[in-house]
């Protein structure tokens, strides 16, 4: 998709330090839990470090990218649920590896559904229509033309992403738990257009 100095586009390797920092932006205290400290550096180091290997739920492969005047201002990890377990696998190994740590957080999706894991914006993008945008590109390309159901989880403490989510035609699932966090499981399975 491209307009006005706006395209999203798949990842690319290259891409990696622009993915794991707007990762972070996203999921920051969700990895401090996954690490046991709060420690940005460390996290955003392992972060990195997954985005850029292929095979694994955060790797750039899993990943679309906004680019507005050939800079990223905000990127989308979505990857199939039914292969959650393998992707899971290299993230759980990488934790241990380097935090001794072991780790074995809840399902956060399912065989079923392609799970939007995460969406960064940059900062000054941020409330702008930019993560809308992105969210209906993901419709369109996951929804609409491959005919697949999309799902996510929004923080229960978190009203105005849920009423965006509901705006877009999701539908709400039921509750989930994610790293001790309340959220709740949407997802949309037909095309609005």
């Amino acid at each position: 998709m491209e307009s006005k100095n706006m395209m999203i586009r798949k990842a690319k390797v290259e891409d990696s330090g622009a993915i794991a920092t707007y990762m972070m932006l996203a999921m920051e205290d969700i990895v401090y839990k996954f690490i046991g400290e709060n420690s940005f550096e460390k996290a955003i180091q392992l972060i990195e470090n997954l985005v850029s290997k292929e095979a694994n739920q955060y790797s750039y492969e899993n990943c679309w990218v906004v680019e507005k005047n050939k800079q990223i201002v905000a990127v989308a990890n979505i990857y199939d649920g039914g292969n959650l377990y393998d992707l899971r696998k290299p993230v759980v190994d990488q934790i241990n590896m380097m935090f001794n740590r072991e780790f074995n957080p809840e399902d956060e999706t399912q065989n079923g559904e392609y799970y939007i894991d995460c969406i960064g914006v940059h900062p000054d993008w941020q409330g702008k229509g930019l993560g809308t945008k992105l969210l209906q590109f993901l419709i369109d390309e996951y929804v609409c033309k491959k005919q697949v159901t999309i799902g996510l989880l929004v923080d229960n403490d978190n009203p105005k992403a849920k009423r965006l989510y509901l705006n877009l035609g999701f539908e709400i699932i039921g509750p989930k738990i994610l790293a001790g966090k309340k959220m709740e499981h949407l997802q949309i399975k037909r095309c609005s257009s």
